[in-house]
């Protein structure tokens, strides 16, 4: 998650990693004072089951993910995401509620990819998105 805005967000995105298995990257700041306490009650009983980073910095996530394939959800992405081929390591990165990523993580990223939208609706809810995402990556990886 890049610099998350709501709260509620990161403790379901704490939820989906504990159930799906995965590890979870924070990149701060975030829009909102972090409180354990908040997050935890929001993330329920799922935080202590799973692995989660919190990096101070975009530089900081990058280099502590050196090497690692970054997939962005974006709606700027050409791709729809079930064309594209995940590989182990992967990290699918969900942009900012308000406002995405900026250029630098836009132009950082290996992949951009998009989740194509009825009519005129813009974007679903980043969790929702990156369930969707996170499990045709799944299923990628399971041979399914």
């Amino acid at each position: 998650m890049y610099q998350p805005d709501i709260p509620q967000n990161v403790g379901a995105m704490m939820r989906l990693a504990a159930c799906t298995g995965v590890e979870l990257h924070i990149i701060e700041p975030c829009g909102f004072p972090w409180d354990e306490r908040k997050i935890r009650q929001s993330g329920m009983d799922y935080v202590d089951n799973m692995d989660y980073t919190r990096h101070e910095s975009w530089a900081k996530f990058r280099e502590n993910t050196a090497g690692r394939r970054l997939v962005l959800l974006t709606t700027k992405g050409a791709e729809p995401y079930y064309n594209f081929e995940f590989q182990d390591g992967d990290i699918i990165l969900a942009g900012r509620e308000s406002a995405g990523v900026p250029d630098e993580v836009h132009n950082a990223a290996h992949a951009r990819l998009l989740i194509p939208m009825a009519g005129s609706a813009r974007s679903l809810n980043v969790v929702n998105a990156t369930s969707m995402v996170l499990g045709e990556a799944l299923r990628q990886a399971n041979g399914g």
